[in-house]
């Protein structure tokens, strides 16, 4: 997609005082959605983020203290400096609202459950009074997910107004897919599909000589892509959600014995534990221990990011 852009552009725009190239009306689909993570060095991808990110939606959160704490960048875009609306997908989705007291990700589990076939099962995050304001900041770029069941596997369609290339594009694309997965695991089908439509797909002027390093970069590698369990649940998300805020307020040191999970979760709450020791100890090397319980491909990412706070003598 940065390819496709930057060789041709077929617009060029100026919004809220960035000037960006875009091509209008993108669709793709990935037929793997568990492989949700690209390893391109270049990139230098924050994994521990992208997990934060998708653990913030399920939570139904649109707090500043979880979010900003591992992408600080966001407390730029806070009017009240305590919370985001739009950029905040969890209320929408996750959050419980009246009449019945349940969240739009409940109610459409729970039509699928009882109609497979159902085309209904969309769930809009984009409000109506988001534009009230020309001025304001935080505008939803997604505008709705829809689920599909069919033929016992579990497809998800995004539908985006706009979608920055560079940052927005993975992000999201790690997110939605963490939730489709999780749905899936909830409804005990396999996952399928995920498509991704965006009205505008653009690139920042600002962020070409990055995307020209990600486009010139061939350090690529492969490792193998970790499922979520088939029985995972919402006190596996509740666990990990524990120690994430444990841990990002120095409260604890994850050991390997802390709690009984399953081993993708346990790798997750690893993650916050790296991050831990970046964010609270300044200067010092992450633990081999601690780099040792992470999986292949999420080591390697922290070694891309964080390549000064590896230990010496460590290989990624």
């Amino acid at each position: 997609m940065l390819g496709e852009i930057h060789q041709r552009p077929h617009h060029s725009t100026v919004t809220r005082g960035k000037t960006a190239i875009e091509i209008p009306n993108v669709s793709f689909t990935i037929r793997d959605p568990i492989a949700r993570t690209p390893y391109l060095a270049a990139r230098r991808a924050n994994i521990v983020f992208n997990h934060a990110e998708a653990m913030w939606y399920l939570s139904g959160r649109d707090d500043l203290d979880m979010i900003a704490h591992y992408a600080p960048r966001l407390r730029g875009v806070s009017e009240d400096g305590k919370t985001l609306t739009g950029t905040a997908y969890g209320p929408p989705l996750f959050a419980p609202t009246e009449p019945d007291g349940r969240s739009q990700f409940d109610r459409v589990l729970a039509l699928l459950r009882t109609d497979p076939d159902a085309k209904r099962a969309a769930m809009p995050i984009m409000r109506p009074d988001e534009l009230i304001d020309p001025a304001n900041p935080d505008v939803s770029c997604t505008l709705g997910l829809q689920f599909m069941l069919r033929a016992g596997r579990l497809h998800l369609t995004a539908y985006m107004r706009g979608n920055d290339a560079v940052i927005g594009l993975y992000g999201d694309t790690f997110a939605f897919t963490f939730i489709q997965e999780f749905a899936a695991r909830l409804l005990g089908v396999d996952v399928g599909s995920y498509a991704h439509h965006v009205g505008s797909m653009h690139i920042n002027i600002l962020d070409i000589p990055k995307v020209e390093r990600l486009l010139a970069d061939q350090t690529r590698r492969d490792f193998p892509h970790q499922a979520m369990p088939s029985d995972a649940s919402w006190a596996d998300l509740r666990t990990v959600l524990e120690w994430e805020e444990r841990l990002r307020l120095n409260q604890a040191t994850f050991t390997a014995d802390a709690v009984a999970l399953d081993p993708y979760w346990i790798q997750v709450i690893w993650l916050f534990e790296v991050h831990r020791q970046l964010t609270h100890h300044p200067g010092q090397p992450v633990t081999a221990g601690t780099l040792a319980q992470l999986y292949p491909g999420h080591r390697w990412q922290i070694a891309q990011r964080w390549p000064e706070r590896m230990p010496a003598g460590v290989e990624p």
